[in-house]
This record gives C-alpha cells, sequence and structure tokens, in this order.
C-alpha cells in the first residue's frame, strides 16, 4: 500500500469515528437507549456510504473507468428495536442506469428480528396493544410502524405458524428417546395431546403436540404413527407413562407392539377412584393409595391396593372397580427395580403436567379460542417457551438403570414375533 493509500485510509477510518462521535455530545444528556439507537442507524448510514464509496470511489474524484455511480437515494424500512424505521436507502446505479443492489442493506433486509421480538414479547406476557410501550424508544426524527396491536397480532401468528411447522417436522431418530410421556391439555372445547421425550441422558425433549384427546383412538393412533414417521423406532423398548386412557393405551400398543411398556400415571388414578366416592372419603382412599405406591415391592403394593378394593366394594363398586382396572400397569416402573428418585419420575405424568403448566402461563390471557389453529400456535409458543427453561429428569445420573431394567424385555419381545411369525 502506498503512503498516499494509507493516508486516504487513515482519513477516511477518523471521518467515520467523527460521524460515529456526532450526536454523543448533543446526547450525552439524553436518554441512553435514545443514543444508542441513533448511534445504530448513524453506524448504519456509514456503513452504506463506505459500501457505496468501494463500488463508486471517492465523491468528486473523476475515473472513466468506473462501472457504477451514486444513484441519489430513496425511502427504505429497516428493523430496529423491534419496529421498522424510516431511513434513507442509498442507490447506486451501473452504466446502462440498472440498479446494483447493496449488499450492506441486502444483508440488513434478510434478517428480520422483528418476529423473534414480537414472539419474545408475547410469550412473557406483553399484550399486543402495549407492544410498542414495551420497546426501547427511537429518536423522534425517525418514523416508525408495525408496532399496531393488528400488526403485533399478524406477526405473532405468522413466526409461531411458521415455528409450528418446522418444530412438527422435525426428525427424532438422532435423539436416543428412552421414555415418552403423553398427556392432555384442555383449551375451552379442545384437547391438546403433547408428547415428552426422555433421552438416554435424561434431557428432556418436546416430541410434538396433537389436537384431539387421549381418549379419541384415531387421534391417539395418529400421533403415535406420526412420531414413528419422524423417526422414533417402532422396534426398540421403550417406557409410555400415560394418563390412563384406554385408547392412548390401546393405541400404543397397535404401533408399538409388546416392545412398549406402559406406566399409567399413579396421580391421574388416585383421582379417578376420588371421582367415584363421597367427598367425606376420598382423604383416607387418597392416603391408602399412596402407602401402596410407596412400596418397594410390587407383591406388597397389589395387596394392600386390592385390600382397599375390597373394603369399597359393597358400598362403592366403581371406585373398586377403577383400583383394579390397570392395577399392574400402574406398578410397571416398580417392578423395574430402579432407584427410588428415578421411579417417582417416571410414575407419574409430573414432567409433563410442568410442561402443561407452562402452557398454560403463556396461553393464559386469550380470552376467546378461534378454533384449533389458534390453539396449537399458542400451544407452540408456550413450549418453545418451556424448553429454555428444562431441567433434567430428576434421577437423571442413573438413566442407564432405567435402559439396563428395558433391554432384556426387547430380546425377549423380539423371540415372541418369531415364534409368531413361525
Amino acid at each position: 500500500m502506498t503512503k498516499s493509500a494509507q493516508r486516504d485510509e487513515n482519513s477516511q477510518g477518523k471521518t467515520i469515528l467523527a460521524q460515529l462521535m456526532l450526536p454523543m455530545a448533543a446526547m450525552i444528556r439524553g436518554d441512553v437507549r435514545d443514543l444508542v439507537m441513533s448511534l445504530g442507524i448513524q453506524a448504519i448510514a456509514v456503513m452504506f456510504e463506505q459500501e457505496r464509496t468501494e463500488l463508486c470511489g471517492p465523491l468528486y474524484v473523476h475515473d472513466a473507468e468506473r462501472s457504477a455511480t451514486r444513484g441519489g437515494s430513496v425511502p427504505g424500512q429497516l428493523v430496529m428495536g423491534g419496529r421498522k424505521v424510516r431511513v434513507s436507502r442509498p442507490r447506486v446505479v451501473d452504466r446502462n442506469g440498472h440498479r446494483v443492489p447493496l449488499g450492506t442493506w441486502e444483508e440488513l433486509r434478510a434478517a428480520d428480528p422483528m418476529t423473534d421480538r414480537v414472539l419474545e414479547q408475547m410469550t412473557v406476557g406483553v399484550a399486543t396493544r402495549k407492544y410498542a410501550r414495551s420497546l426501547e424508544p427511537v429518536p423522534e426524527q425517525l418514523e416508525e410502524s408495525g408496532t399496531s396491536k393488528s400488526s403485533v397480532s399478524r406477526r405473532f401468528v405468522e413466526v409461531t405458524e411458521q415455528k409450528l411447522q418446522e418444530w412438527l417436522a422435525r426428525p427424532l431418530g438422532e435423539l436416543g428417546i428412552r421414555a415418552v410421556f403423553l398427556d392432555g391439555l384442555h383449551f375451552a372445547e379442545h384437547v391438546v395431546i403433547a408428547a415428552l421425550g426422555v433421552d438416554a441422558a435424561g434431557k428432556k425433549h418436546v416430541l410434538g403436540i396433537w389436537e384431539g384427546a387421549t381418549e379419541n383412538g384415531p387421534a391417539c393412533r395418529a400421533m403415535l404413527n406420526d412420531l414413528v414417521m419422524r423417526g422414533l423406532d417402532a422396534e426398540t423398548t421403550r417406557l409410555f407413562v400415560i394418563d390412563g386412557s384406554g385408547a392412548l393405551r390401546a393405541a400404543i400398543r397397535d404401533v408399538f407392539g409388546k416392545r412398549a411398556l406402559v406406566q399409567r400415571c399413579q396421580v391421574h388414578k388416585i383421582r379417578n377412584v376420588e371421582s367415584h366416592l363421597p367427598k367425606k372419603k376420598q382423604a383416607a382412599a387418597r392416603a391408602a393409595m399412596r402407602e401402596a405406591y410407596k412400596s418397594t415391592k410390587v407383591e406388597t403394593a397389589k395387596r394392600l391396593l386390592n385390600n382397599l378394593a375390597r373394603t369399597l366394594e359393597t358400598a362403592h363398586p366403581s371406585a373398586a372397580g377403577s383400583i383394579r382396572e390397570g392395577l399392574d400397569e400402574t406398578l410397571t416402573v416398580m417392578a423395574l427395580g430402579l432407584p427410588r428418585t428415578l421411579e417417582r419420575s417416571f410414575s407419574t405424568t409430573n414432567p409433563i403436567e410442568n410442561l402443561n403448566e407452562r402452557i398454560r402461563q403463556i396461553s393464559k390471557r386469550v380470552k376467546r379460542w378461534r378454533g384449533g389453529s389458534m390453539i396449537l400456535r399458542w400451544t407452540a409458543a408456550g413450549v418453545f417457551e418451556a424448553e429454555r427453561g428444562f431441567r433434567r429428569l430428576k434421577g437423571h445420573a442413573q438413566m442407564q438403570k432405567l435402559i439396563a431394567a428395558i433391554t432384556p424385555r426387547q430380546s425377549e419381545n423380539v423371540v415372541d414375533d418369531h415364534q409368531q411369525v413361525a
């Protein structure tokens, strides 16, 4: 580089620095957020001019070989601070008068952080009508748009719909899921089924959400088939923890066969038994069932539960029948002989209930649901927010013991399958 060129480059650098510092003195006593926004606008303008100089050469310097010239500027819009702001867009034209795209402008236009900002604000509880107030202020001389209630709502629908479709198409084969929690979440007259997977390291993964009740057999089979199509191998033995629905249980057997180990949620079972009893007898029955589920041996738990069923048989036969229905599957995890912490984690649907609670918090501001698509979008927004705070399953350090306990059952089921074929 010649000394002259080096002097020009140093001079240009000082000019850029001076341009960035110009608003500093005038604004230093004002709001620092205004200052940051103004500096951002100044920096963008300098970047535009730098690129235009590279294409067209310095101002007022004649160059017969230049292939492009300055073409003035036109109004344009960029996203800054969660809203659209009007900026001056410089133009460059070639010898034929055709516009030459500026890489800086195209890059800034391609990146649209506004959609993510809208999703972030909505999921933390900012109402659409208050969105503009939640943003950093912009200098008064800048025209802004895209912050009205309708604009924000439209953006939220667009981003959640796009993210939902991408998320529901994710491949699952590489996650190494060894257990799946399934439960339903009620929204007015609609029900959404959520599937939460746990991998070999105890990490949680939301596998999907579907509109439909766990009592709806076809909906359950469609949901499980979708998981298989996306890579959840049906030939691998897994533990499924469910709310107790017979239709869901049958769908698991249809799709995954005998390789699926099913644990019926003990909390759901207790609630179901209580629903068949008068209020004055619910506490005693609840305590007796909890005591049975604390047992270290399956035989002891069965004996205690059957004893309770016998005591209720005459006065409350439906409660007794509820205890006996699916009794063995409320003790599936107990029979595996897992460490107590891990056993508790897999004996109920509590891990997915925590996810459901976060979804309820996100969607509680909705006053009126307008169909299943809206429900799925808001559920997805809740899932995206909940996943940020996911912790590993309690007892995750002992997950290998679960895998060791269920792996022999896979070999047994393969033998059974071969015998049936023969």
